[in-house]
């Protein structure tokens, strides 16, 4: 990487002191530069001096088939020149509607019903309310609180942050955030000697079941991460438990909200991370990888008997939520190229080569002294390092800056590395991102 910021130190200066950066302490950028990008071209992101990026992360886990897709491109040009927004309400357009009826057909029919917003957080919020009011609308309005796992993530609204026990998030925020249930994660790194992730699972599965024998009927929904908590440091677990987590909802009769922002589209394995399990939510949240990290989009998609019960010519028992851009015809059709690029590609099976490729590139990590439950699932891959008490609070900060160096852009989560690379990832690349990230590692642990 070359070390002079010549060309961008302008923009860098004019981005400190005009634009205020998401999950950023402004402070810091003092002696770490902004990556002053330019353009995008498959896996990599390139700055305006010239150096190179392989994104490592889909950008925030959104870029699923890489920059600049030219598929993707086309699809929009062509859109721009139909038709580039109108309002959702007492309106409708063909993207939307073509959109909502195949992400339908992926579930099976069993979620009929889409109802759109612009990003992950809004979902979530979407869902919340679309729990609650339905109690209402059941004649159950004490069904109002919400169940979510420990060290969960749902996003940084007000409502999102209620179901977000990380405390980073919550605690500077608290007044304003109305308190849920926090539940046991299944996080298969609590297995003891003796132990399986699937009794990891049926033990958290054992804790949900008392709260709700104690509490089901104050209960509106559960929220989970299917397969994998993200944002918690990529904790994985048996899908045992989402199966066990369906069951239970459909006893004691509460909604089951599957937050797959970070984990559909092909991430774990499987189009949707639910199929694993072999079970269906009674709401399913979608973002970021959904338009190809091409726009903002989002939806819950939900079933005939949620829909039906705001279905009357009550205006007050109607869902009561928009948004300016719900269903914006240029970001559905960006979702739609996505989906395209799914069926023509045989995307999921090529995902299988390549994950099998990257993880016995990684080896070495796996079996390195001071890592800790390297794990991979689909295209995540993650472990833990072991880091002295005085250096956990800058490592994110320092792996990031010694990433750069070497080519890559990765951003941990505490001391957990993770990798969500682009699904287009050709053999070089794969062979590259691994030894890149070993080579980071390694001068990580001599520092």
């Amino acid at each position: 990487m070359k070390k002079s910021f010549s060309r961008s130190a302008g923009w860098i200066d004019r981005s400190l002191k005009s634009v205020w950066h998401p999950c950023t302490q402004m402070q810091h950028h003092e002696t770490l530069p902004l990556v002053a990008l330019k353009s995008g071209k498959g896996a990599w992101l390139f700055d305006q001096d010239g150096n190179r990026y392989l994104d490592a992360i889909s950008s925030w886990w959104t870029n699923i088939f890489g920059h600049a897709n030219p598929f993707i491109s086309k699809a929009l040009k062509d859109q721009l020149d139909t038709l580039e927004h109108a309002m959702l309400a007492g309106c409708t357009h063909e993207p939307v509607v073509e959109l909502s009826e195949r992400l339908s057909v992926l579930t099976g029919n069993t979620l009929g019903h889409c109802f759109y917003g612009s990003d992950g957080a809004s979902a979530v919020e979407i869902a919340l309310k679309m729990s609650f009011h339905y109690w209402k609308n059941s004649g159950h309005p004490e069904k109002q609180e919400f169940i979510c796992l420990k060290n969960s993530y749902h996003g940084e609204t007000i409502g999102a942050l209620s179901v977000t026990d990380v405390t980073l998030f919550r605690d500077s925020y608290a007044p304003l955030i109305r308190n849920s249930n926090i539940v046991e994660s299944p996080d298969s790194r609590h297995a003891k000697d003796g132990q399986t992730a699937t009794d990891v699972a049926n033990a958290a599965a054992d804790k949900l079941e008392a709260l709700l024998q104690e509490k089901s009927a104050k209960i509106a929904a559960i929220i989970v991460e299917p397969l994998i908590q993200c944002a918690a440091g990529f904790v994985m677990y048996d899908p045992l438990y989402l199966k066990r987590v369906r069951e239970l909802c459909d006893r004691y009769k509460i909604h089951f909200i599957a937050d797959e922002i970070a984990v559909g589209f092909g991430r774990t394995g499987t189009f949707f991370a639910c199929e694993q399990a072999g079970i269906w939510p009674d709401m399913l949240c979608l973002s970021k990888a959904i338009t190809g990290g091409f726009l903002p989009l989002s939806l819950v998609m939900t079933t005939d008997d949620v829909f039906n019960a705001f279905y009357d010519m009550d205006i007050t028992r109607g869902f009561l939520h928009s948004h300016s851009y719900t269903g914006n015809p240029l970001a559905c059709r960006a979702a739609l190229a996505t989906l395209d690029l799914f069926k023509n590609h045989n995307v999921i099976a090529r995902n299988q080569t390549v994950s099998r490729q990257l993880s016995e590139a990684l080896k070495p990590l796996e079996i390195h002294p001071r890592n800790k439950h390297f794990r991979n699932k689909g295209m995540i891959w993650a472990f833990d390092v072991d880091l002295e008490t005085e250096k956990q609070a800058t490592f994110p900060r320092r792996f990031f800056e010694k990433a750069l160096q070497h080519e890559l852009l990765m951003r941990p989560i505490g001391n957990t590395v993770y990798l969500m690379p682009p699904y287009i990832l050709n053999g070089e690349e794969i062979g590259l991102l691994a030894h890149k990230t070993i080579s980071v590692f390694e001068e990580m642990m001599k520092s």
